[in-house]
This record gives structure tokens, C-alpha cells and sequence, in this order.
């Protein structure tokens, strides 16, 4: 017996144990990339993309692991003064670029140096890189370790090479759109398919797979289905197909929230009428039950232009909002109250609010059809008009003019909260303080109290990323904000049985940072 228990434990573990090679089957819904940081659109879905399929050709300089720590990627030390003003970090030595060429302290400045923020410095040392600004940087580690903040070089060909686990395999000249065949980075794709393969030069050594096979453009049903089917082993999936798969048993993962949904105004409130109505708007919205009923607990409620996990101090907002709403009875009956002081003739009462949204966003529509539903309750007058390709040959930018707000969706691409706030701030032309949004939690918190009182931006929900994994999929670690780590996944040997494709275990949720 004891010979027997030893046998079976010995098979056990070698069905376990990594095995090497193997091709990773990827399905995204991006119709297109640009492994080209410098190119990437701040709060697009496309930049999650961009940045998931970076990390397998691309390296940053620190990482951060699942437990919060700080971990050594192309750095291998780093130091700073009390101040925070200047950083110092030693660079591992004998890196290569995927094309053999040695990755130094220059290689790092100049790749660095055009994505680092107005007045902060990078320059070349012994062994290492300096990191110097006249402000405090008290958040550069968070920074460097998340965002478009990646080492690349340009090689002979003008394509981007980087020191990553995967080399891309496709012929740059098949991946640049017709507007960019003469640009000189050559990372950009319009092709439908990608192939990485492995880079014997990486010094984190060999990833167990040979190769990444990603597919472009896929649509969430098609990708639950191609996985289903056994044609795709990681499928990127929306909040309605995530939902039915985790029906179906197939195993599930969601990120932390990572997109916001809110309504933006075209321009500030000028008169006393469109403060009022923007005041009875916010109070209408019901964002629990959007969250918990519309989503079916897909998401959560935003109070704030940044989740708790990222902000630290969210829950503030909701605790002010959960104060006002007893003092006021409930949101609705505050709403029409607002609503009932709106001039005769103003937009919310003799003629309705337009909110534009993206045509071709199934769940901005979802979301806006609530909203419309909310502010009918309320008494206001809110109209959604679609967007973008409502129409063939339509004219989105007009359509967009004529709306008085939009429903927008912001992807949140930085670990730092100072960096997430300034970059919303600067897309969406707010008046920054002088210096920058503030460093300090309690000042950064003070201002963007100050902004949710403007009311230009009304937060709706934080919704995760989702996605769906083959059983064959091993060693699936992906962090809570998004990043997939492609590089530590193995491929297990045993193909699933056909009738276990469809019941492959509960969702594996989505863990907190």
C-alpha cells in the first residue's frame, strides 16, 4: 500500500509539473495595436491592450507583484533622497535586446525620457539612470511599474525591440495601417493576427510556451464560443459574455474595477439653471442599482473619479453621499425638488438633455438607456443620441457637437493616483493646480472633492476587465489591475475531454490589490 500511495503521488506531481513549449492561443477584442508607448490614447480600452501584448516583447524597470511589493526587473537597486526630488536606480548588467545589442543606461534615458511628465529629468550614469524633478516624487516607483513606462530601442529596420520574454514575429512592414507605412517605430497593426515567439536572449530566461498566437478583433460571443469549441485558450470577454460563461462553468477571471463610466459635460455650467439641472441629475442616478441589478453585481458603484483600490480614500465620498442621502430622505425626492426649481424653458424641462454615446459600445448603451430612465423619474428631460457609426458615412464629430453630454468610458492606465487624476485632468481640460494634482492623499482627495462639485463629470460605475482560460491554460496569475503575464503560463499536455469544455469550473473571480 505504502509502494502504491508512493507511486501515485510521484504521478501526481509530474502532471503537475511545468512543461515547456506549446502554442498559446490569445482572442482580444482590439481590432488593432501599437507596441509604440509614445502612441498609446490615455482612458482607451485599446491602451489595455496595447500595454498587455507590450509586456511580452517589452520590459519596465521595477514591477509589482500581487502582495504590493516593488519587485527588480531591468533595475536591479534603487535609492532615492528625503525628498523624493531624485531618484537613482542600478541597471542589470549584460541585458540584449531581442536583436543581440546591449541595453545600457542611454538605451533606458532615451526610452524613458519622452513618456516621463513635464519638468522631470532622466539621465545616463555609471551602471545605472537618475530620475531627477523639482517636485516631489514620492509615487515614481508606481509609475515606472505600470502605464506606457517600458524600455525599447529602435533596431536597423526601425522596428521596436525590447528585451521582453517574446520577440514579435510578424513582419513589421504587414503591420503598419496605410496612414503609418512611412513611420519609422513600425509596431502599429492593423493585421488580424500576431505571433510572439519566445526570445532565447531574455535574461528572465525562457517563457515555457513557444509561442503567443494572438487574434485581433474577435468579438466577445465569438471568443466564448471559439473557447468553448476548444479554438482558443484565453478568450477576452465583456460584462454580458463573462456572465454567461460563468453560467456555463467555464472558468472566469475579473480584474479590479478598471474602466469608469460617467456622464461628461461638454463645457462648465454658466448660468444657475444648468447648475441646478446638473445637481438634479446627479441626484437621480441610482448607481447601486445599476451595479447590482443592470450589471448583476458586475461592477461597482462610482462616488468618485477613482476607485478605492486605487485612490485609497473612495469610501470618503461614499460615506458624504449615504450622509446626504438620509439627511434629504432619498436621491429621487431631492432630484424633484431641483428639478421643480428649473426655469420653464430651460434644457431638462422644455427641451431634453442630449447624451451622446459610441454606437459601437453595447454597454455604454446599457448604461446610458439607464441613466435616461433614472432622470425620466426625476421629472428631467434626457434624450440619448448614438454616436460614431450610428449611420454609414455619418459624421461622429458633428454628432458629438450636438450633444450637450457625453457618456464616456475612462480606462484607468497608471498604479499611481496622482498620475491617474492628471492624466483625466489634462485629457479633459481641467484646471490643474500649480505644480500638478497634488501629491499628498488628503490635498489630492480636497481636489478632487473640489472637481465632483463642479458636476462636469458625474461618475456612474467602475466595471473589471474579464476574461475566460482553457483548462489546458496552468500557472494563470494575472494582477488585479490588468496585467495578464503571458510569460509564466504553461500549457498542460492533457487535452480536456470534449463534454468537460463545457464545465470547467467556477469563475476564478478577481482578487483585490
Amino acid at each position: 500500500m505504502s509502494a502504491c500511495a508512493l507511486l501515485f503521488a510521484e504521478g501526481a506531481c509530474g502532471a503537475t509539473r511545468p512543461q515547456y513549449g506549446g502554442v498559446l492561443r490569445v482572442a482580444v477584442r482590439a481590432p488593432a495595436i501599437t507596441l509604440n508607448p509614445r502612441r498609446w490614447k490615455a482612458g482607451s480600452a485599446d491602451f489595455a491592450t496595447n500595454q498587455r501584448l507590450a509586456e511580452l516583447v517589452f520590459d519596465r524597470l521595477v514591477a509589482l507583484d500581487n502582495y504590493g511589493r516593488f519587485q527588480p526587473q531591468l533595475a536591479t537597486q534603487w535609492s532615492r533622497d528625503g525628498a523624493a526630488k531624485r531618484w537613482q536606480f542600478t541597471l542589470r548588467q549584460g541585458v540584449r535586446f531581442s536583436d543581440g545589442t546591449l541595453c545600457g543606461p542611454f538605451d533606458v534615458a532615451a526610452a524613458l525620457q519622452p513618456m516621463l511628465p513635464n519638468g522631470v529629468r532622466i539621465s545616463a550614469v555609471a551602471n545605472g539612470v537618475v530620475i531627477q524633478s523639482a517636485n516631489a516624487m514620492g509615487d515614481l516607483l508606481e509609475m515606472l511599474a505600470s502605464g506606457p513606462l517600458f524600455i525599447y530601442r529602435n533596431d536597423e529596420k526601425g522596428t521596436l525591440v525590447g528585451t521582453g520574454p517574446f520577440v514579435l514575429e510578424t513582419d513589421s512592414t504587414k503591420l503598419q495601417p496605410a496612414s503609418e507605412k512611412n513611420s519609422s517605430d513600425g509596431a502599429a497593426s492593423s493585421s488580424q493576427r500576431l505571433r510572439f515567439r519566445s526570445n532565447e536572449l531574455s535574461w528572465s530566461g525562457r517563457p515555457f510556451v513557444d509561442t503567443v498566437d494572438v487574434t485581433l478583433g474577435v468579438p466577445p460571443q465569438r471568443a466564448l464560443l471559439d473557447l468553448q469549441l476548444g479554438k482558443t485558450d484565453l478568450a477576452e470577454l465583456s460584462e454580458d459574455t463573462a456572465r454567461r460563461a460563468q453560467q456555463a462553468n467555464v472558468k472566469v477571471w475579473a480584474s479590479s474595477p478598471l474602466t469608469l463610466y460617467a456622464v461628461k459635460f461638454a463645457a462648465h455650467a454658466k448660468s444657475e439653471s444648468e447648475r441646478t439641472l446638473r445637481e438634479a441629475l446627479a441626484w437621480s442616478l441610482d448607481r447601486n442599482a445599476m451595479a447590482g441589478v443592470l450589471l448583476q453585481k458586475q461592477a461597482e458603484p462610482a462616488s468618485s473619479f477613482l476607485p478605492q483600490w486605487v485612490s485609497g480614500y473612495a469610501f470618503l465620498f461614499d460615506l458624504m453621499d449615504d450622509r446626504e442621502a438620509v439627511n434629504m430622505k432619498n436621491n429621487l425626492e431631492r432630484a424633484k425638488e431641483l428639478r421643480a426649481r428649473l426655469p420653464a424653458s430651460a434644457v431638462g424641462a422644455a427641451q431634453p438633455l442630449r447624451v451622446g454615446l459610441d454606437a459601437n459600445n453595447e454597454l455604454a448603451k446599457l448604461i446610458g438607456e439607464r441613466v435616461a430612465v433614472n432622470a425620466r423619474a426625476a421629472g428631467l428631460m434626457l434624450q440619448v443620441t448614438l454616436r460614431g457609426s450610428a449611420r454609414p458615412g455619418g459624421d461622429g464629430a458633428a454628432a458629438k457637437a450636438e450633444s450637450e453630454a457625453q457618456l464616456v468610458a475612462w480606462r484607468y492606465g497608471s498604479l499611481s493616483p496622482r498620475e491617474d487624476l492628471e492624466t483625466i485632468a489634462v485629457t479633459w481640460r481641467w484646471k490643474i493646480p500649480e505644480g500638478g494634482v497634488p501629491a499628498d492623499a488628503e490635498a489630492r482627495y480636497a481636489w478632487e472633492k473640489q472637481m465632483m462639485d463642479e458636476r462636469d463629470i458625474l461618475p456612474l460605475v467602475a466595471v473589471p476587465d474579464f476574461a475566460a482560460l482553457d483548462l489546458r491554460v496552468r500557472n494563470w496569475a494575472p494582477s488585479p489591475w490588468g496585467e495578464w503575464r503571458l510569460a509564466d503560463v504553461w500549457l498542460d499536455a492533457i487535452e480536456p475531454a470534449p463534454s468537460a469544455r463545457g464545465a470547467q469550473g467556477k469563475s476564478a473571480g478577481g482578487a483585490k490589490p
